[in-house]
């Protein structure tokens, strides 16, 4: 299989898929290839005459048959083995409603450059191309004819050579950088593409050996090297379809490249960033890169779980990574909107209590039957933290310990340990139910307080309201009526970002530099993190060195170890 992303070539095509096949009579052979084809960008009129044909030269080339191989030369040299669908064949097409691009499928690409491409791309990845052991992926390619990503595979035959034969699944694109991102994607996909071939065609292989064992009829035949080419043509002749037993195996394979083709080319996507990208966006990309490096050595591990059971992890993992984004499923119920709202059900200085603890990095728990409720409570409060410094768990049937999570949501009847409640470095807020005629009834018409009433405790003594000083902050913005809750988002976005180029000047004097602690408190100075509630700003500086990403950490030892070398030079 093969897939391309191909802009330098005509009809802006985006990628092109095709299945390889080693024929054992006439070599590497490409058996059915997928390509997209992107509906043509309006133009401005030409001036001057059209060219004659052009239009139609454009429907001709729509055919999904190459010419070159409706010569008779070709035909001849094609066995039924390394033959997908015949010349007279129209071949397969989807639309994607969507945008409008068309997924054609046939024998061989549709354009004579990419016929050469693909062929090459065949020829070196069953051929030279190929892994240790020959069966997995493998990487190569140059700029002129492509980059190339190889999964190469057996399927059971009866009547093959070694009762085997040599199939290729091959990804080639121009962009290096956009082949390799997609490699942990493709290769867990592709891999279950292959599993089914060869899970379909082992069974047709086992049910031939129990009516005719062919190893015994070997070893009982006369070898003969005058005879030897007779008795492999009559082998080497079976097709796919007749190897596994699929009657409709070619449009199966068209309708798991188009979703190839479609999905591959969604999941990445180029954004315009002004620029650097923020922490945030960072460790998020860490974040997705670790789940798919997971996930493939799920896939790879011997004696793993079996294939059910890695699509039930995935699609769980999946649903983890939205509810981190806050894109998970809906749950009824009322719910906090913003942090502006929370504050205002929970009061001012109920607020201020808790804002302080989740800036302080201790652990909040949130316990009560309600689960969309505390869930919506976790989305707003996380804004107010660096994504890095957030660890949750929106709803657990136990307690969990505050190194595994410092968002934790409970059933009502869960017990908090003594050792947690006794602790100055967590907040419990209980959510019950609001007794009829209340005060929260009366001074609020709000869904929420009509229903419930919040008890937030913690053991920490120490007083909340000097700082820090981002809190400050953060309570004159959200106490501003005239802000809209957008603008306070922004501000907060804003305000996150200032500390936390505060907190790579700490991170860089501090852990990297090894400064000491008098020209560490120079920078604090200097950062306007002393003065009153300094004890906070340094506690919350040293908690969202945490939420740092790898990617920045790495970069900031890199240079300083360059900056050794050249100093020693």
């Amino acid at each position: 299989m093969t897939i391309l992303h191909l802009p330098a070539f005509p009809f802006t095509m985006n990628a092109l898929v095709a299945l390889c096949h080693f024929c054992e009579l006439h070599g590497p052979r490409t058996l059915f290839c997928t390509e997209a084809l992107h509906p043509p960008s309006p133009s401005p009129p030409q001036q001057g005459p059209s060219i004659p044909g052009e239009r139609d030269g454009d429907r001709e080339g729509e055919g999904l048959t190459m010419r070159a191989n409706s010569s008779a030369t070709q035909r001849a040299d094609m066995c039924e083995g390394c033959r997908s669908l015949p010349a007279s064949h129209p071949g397969f097409v989807s639309v994607d409603t969507e945008t409008g691009i068309r997924f054609l499928s046939h024998q061989h690409p549709r354009q004579p450059q990419l016929f050469s491409v693909v062929r090459q791309a065949c020829v070196r990845s069953l051929s030279c191309e190929v892994c240790p052991g020959r069966e997995g992926p493998i990487f190569f390619g140059d700029e002129q004819h492509g980059f190339v990503f190889s999964h190469t595979f057996f399927i059971k035959d009866s009547l093959a050579r070694g009762f085997q034969r040599w199939y290729s699944i091959v990804m080639v694109a121009m962009d290096r950088i956009y082949l390799i991102n997609s490699w942990p994607f493709l290769l867990r996909h592709l891999k279950l593409t292959i599993q089914g071939l060869q899970s379909t065609a082992l069974k047709v292989f086992d049910s031939e050996q129990c009516v005719c064992p062919q190893r015994a009829v070997r070893m009982n035949s006369v070898f003969s090297p005058a005879v030897f080419p007779h008795q492999r043509s009559g082998n080497a002749a079976r097709s796919l379809p007749s190897l596994t037993q699929h009657p409709n195996l070619w449009a199966s394979l068209h309708s798991s490249f188009s979703w190839l083709l479609k999905a591959c080319g969604s999941r990445l996507t180029e954004k315009l960033l002004e620029g650097a990208p923020t922490e945030d966006t960072l460790v998020l990309i860490e974040r997705q890169t670790e789940q798919e490096e997971e996930m493939i050595g799920w896939e790879g591990a011997e004696g793993g779980a079996s294939l059910a059971q890695r699509c039930q992890s995935e699609s769980e993992l999946g649903k983890e990574f939205l509810c981190e984004g806050g894109k998970g499923e809906e749950l009824p119920g009322p719910k906090f909107k913003s942090l502006r709202h929370l504050r205002q059900v929970l009061g001012a200085t109920e607020f201020r209590q808790l804002a302080w603890h989740v800036l302080m990095g201790n652990q909040v728990i949130w316990r009560g039957a309600d689960r969309s409720l505390i869930q919506s409570a976790f989305t707003v409060l996380k804004a107010l933290l660096p994504v890095g410094c957030v660890r949750s768990v929106p709803y657990s049937p136990q307690y969990e310990e505050a190194y595994r999570c410092n968002f934790l949501g409970l059933s009502p009847d869960v017990p908090i340990p003594t050792h947690v409640s006794s602790s100055e470095f967590s907040v419990l807020v209980d959510v019950v139910n609001a007794e009829r005629g209340s005060l929260y009834t009366a001074v609020c018409d709000d869904d929420i307080l009509s229903l419930y009433q919040f008890i937030i405790s913690s053991a920490n003594t120490q007083p909340t309201d000097r700082g820090p000083t981002l809190l400050n902050k953060i309570e004159v913005a959200l106490s501003n009526e005239n802000l809209s809750v957008e603008v306070v988002s922004h501000c907060l976005l804003c305000l996150k970002e200032e500390w936390m180029n505060k907190v790579k000047v700490l991170f860089k004097f501090s852990k990297v530099d090894g400064r000491g602690r008098e020209d560490t408190q120079k920078v604090l100075a200097l950062l306007g993190a002393t003065g009153p509630g300094e004890e906070d700003n340094v506690r919350l500086l040293k908690f969202w060195m945490t939420g740092l990403s790898k990617t920045y950490k790495s970069h900031l030892m890199t240079a300083v170890r360059g900056g050794e070398r050249t100093l020693s030079q």
